[in-house]
């Protein structure tokens, strides 16, 4: 006896059989995100001089920030981390510039230095901020002077997917100019402790936390700010510091063009549970012909899969 079966049973059948044989494939990881730390120099009010006249409170000219525009468009950030920008309508303006040419960050974090020193840490990023644990209030002690963690720590969790969540930690150290209150190197070295403390707390609550620690520590790595911040080797809390290099191979990320000197002096810092989900081969230092005119600083790129591995 033969058995025959209409067309439309004989399809699904097929399909059906095809199903239950085919090997199961795992689910693609997602697309990685762009993260990038950049040190926008004096995006704010500033004595400039500016056509032979000395100015009082003239903004980054706009030339300036044309470089500093195309550079970021052409890294396409997701998440953008920066320093040394003015109050809230610098941030405004910033934001609304990038958005003209296609790059929209609606989410902002905002940290105000302290004692009106005037060039802030700020977030930008395209996914939510579900939470925001920033300090501006941090001071220490040297002998009997008090002193403000001048630029303060920007902490701010991140929600790229439903189960993926990024810890960001933005940081700008005391820079290396002398001032006349205290040694510039111990303001360094004790704002870096303060950071510290912060960072410990969050392994506290936190302990398998995706934390990330980008920043200017206007020091270089084998001195003692960054060693503060990254804490003991071997340490289930320690912060390992990510190697980038441009095309051409090279690690500086600062020209300071009075001494022609060149520096690595921008760090991203990141935690165990991150190290896996960091794409190392597409990460970068990156270089284009205007850097110079946008910023004394190149900026970090860090690509970064939001998947928990």
């Amino acid at each position: 006896m033969t058995l025959t079966l209409p067309a439309r049973s004989l399809v699904a059948l097929v399909a059906f059989f095809c199903a239950v044989t085919a090997p199961v494939r795992a689910e693609e990881s997602p697309e990685p995100v762009t993260l990038v730390f950049y040190n926008l120099k004096n995006y704010l009010a500033m004595e400039r001089r500016v056509d032979g006249e000395i100015l009082e409170d003239a903004p980054k000219p706009d030339r300036e920030i044309k470089a500093l525009i195309e550079g970021i468009v052409a890294m396409n950030p997701d998440i953008l981390g920066v320093c040394e920008i003015g109050d809230r309508s610098y941030l405004e303006d910033f934001q609304r510039r990038l958005k003209e040419k296609g790059i929209d960050l609606p989410h902002t974090e905002l940290v105000t230095s302290a004692s009106g020193y005037n060039r802030n840490l700020a977030l930008l990023s395209k996914f939510p901020l579900v939470a925001t644990n920033s300090r501006d209030d941090y001071s220490y002690s040297i002998g009997d002077l008090k002193l403000p963690f001048q630029r303060g720590v920007l902490d701010a969790t991140i929600q790229i997917n439903p189960r993926y969540h990024l810890r960001y930690i933005g940081l700008h150290l005391k820079s290396k100019r002398e001032v006349p209150e205290a040694d510039q190197a111990l303001m360094r070295l004790n704002e870096a402790r303060l950071a510290r403390k912060h960072i410990d707390e969050i392994f506290k609550t936190e302990p398998g936390t995706n934390l990330i620690v980008a920043g200017d520590f206007n020091d270089l790595r084998i001195e003692p700010p960054v060693k503060a911040l990254q804490s003991g080797f071997g340490r289930e809390a320690y912060l390992a510091s990510l190697t980038l290099d441009d095309q051409y191979g090279f690690h500086w990320t600062h020209h300071w063009s009075f001494a022609d000197s060149y520096a690595r002096f921008d760090f991203a810092l990141y935690s165990k549970g991150l190290s896996p989900e960091i794409n190392r081969d597409l990460s970068h230092i990156y270089h284009w012909d205007d850097w110079d005119k946008a910023s004394d600083h190149r900026p970090l790129v860090i690509k970064i899969v939001p998947e928990d591995r």
